[in-house]
């Protein structure tokens, strides 16, 4: 069974790179920090837009999808899921608001683990909260349609004891003071998707568990800045460094940098993203076109009218949607869907 120890990031010998990222992120969380007590309803307001990109990002990475609708009325627990890929969506939202509720009494042990993957497959037929009885394979499809086995996962018989040990093995690295807490969290996180130890859900799991991670240690703008969208948005270099990182797992010969610089990587963008965000809003030296303006052009991600009116909550939905109708005339932005769920990116 794979030996798990995280003493190698305490040699301090890191790339320069991702001393610098790491330093960035410290950087802005800082002064995230410094402005949420005075700004409070302000990060609701983020929080509330993150919540529906969250569940909706997390769920389209495995082809979990349905319409922006229904995803906004299953997140708001407007309606019930009227099928099995809205059943998985509601899923993960409930999972999701207990990450977001508890963090900080919840434990990285194998009770509230089981008890996370429990909630999150409860409107499935699949049995939650218990590792898989079979083995599992991570499987590739190449450009002619030939399958071939990616990665070989811990077998079922020896899963307990690795989630035990792997367990164990963070709790050791998170009482050692010489290790980056931030740069522990997305080893945990590789380990736990090299040994699969569940039949379904590994993959959501992975990200709601990179979030508890994330908060308990203090870096929470996956909260207003969906982290599990990013990963979306990137999924081809997500799943190339997982690779990369996977390579030699069972030997323990990989090399968790990979993965590593592109975790933090994904978390530099959410707070980046948090940081335009804010300064848009918060700004009262420009006109509220210009703001509607900025905030459509700094987002990372296509945004729709309904999100600006949340971000800035002091203009009109009609001022937001003249602006917009002006800015793709200008050519400053393309549109993207249709109807209610039409959303706005930077052209």
């Amino acid at each position: 069974m794979r030996f798990f120890d995280y003493s190698f990031l305490e040699h301090g010998m890191l790339p320069a790179g991702l001393v610098n990222i790491v330093s960035a992120i410290a950087t802005l969380q800082e002064r995230e920090n410094e402005r949420k007590d005075s700004f409070e309803e302000l990060f609701e307001h983020l929080l509330s837009i993150a919540k529906v990109q969250s569940v909706k990002g997390s769920n389209a990475i495995e082809g979990i999808v349905t319409s922006e609708q229904r995803i906004n009325e299953i997140v708001n627990q407007n309606s019930a899921p009227l099928n099995h890929n809205e059943a998985e969506i509601a899923g993960y939202r409930d999972a999701l608001d207990l990450v977001h509720r508890e963090y900080a009494h919840l434990h990285i042990c194998e009770e509230d683990i089981l008890r996370l993957h429990e909630i999150m497959l409860s409107y499935s037929p699949v049995n939650g909260g218990q590792y898989k009885e079979t083995d599992n394979i991570i499987m590739e499809v190449d450009v002619n349609g030939n399958r071939r086995i990616r990665f070989a996962t811990v077998p079922a018989t020896e899963t307990a004891d690795a989630m035990q040990q792997l367990v164990f093995a963070y709790m050791d690295a998170q009482n050692n003071y010489n290790i980056n807490q931030l740069l522990l969290i997305p080893c945990f996180i590789l380990d736990f998707l090299c040994i699969h130890p569940f039949a379904d859900g590994n993959g959501r799991m992975s990200r709601l568990l990179s979030l508890l991670l994330l908060y308990k240690n203090g870096f929470d703008a996956g909260r207003y800045i969906s982290f599990e969208e990013q990963i979306n948005r990137a999924k081809v270099g997500y799943y190339a460094a997982l690779k990369d990182s996977s390579t030699g797992w069972h030997e323990g010969n990989n090399s968790y940098f990979p993965f590593i610089e592109n975790f933090v990587t994904s978390l530099l963008f959410c707070y980046k993203e948090l940081d335009k965000r804010f300064a848009v809003v918060n700004s009262k030296k420009v006109t509220k076109r210009q703001r509607i303006e900025a905030t459509v052009l700094h987002s990372l991600l296509p945004i729709s009218k309904q999100e600006i009116c949340y971000i800035l909550p002091d203009v009109s939905p009609t001022t937001v949607e003249a602006t917009l109708a002006a800015m793709v005339r200008e050519g400053l932005v393309e549109k993207v869907g249709t109807g209610r769920s039409t959303k706005y990116i930077k052209k």
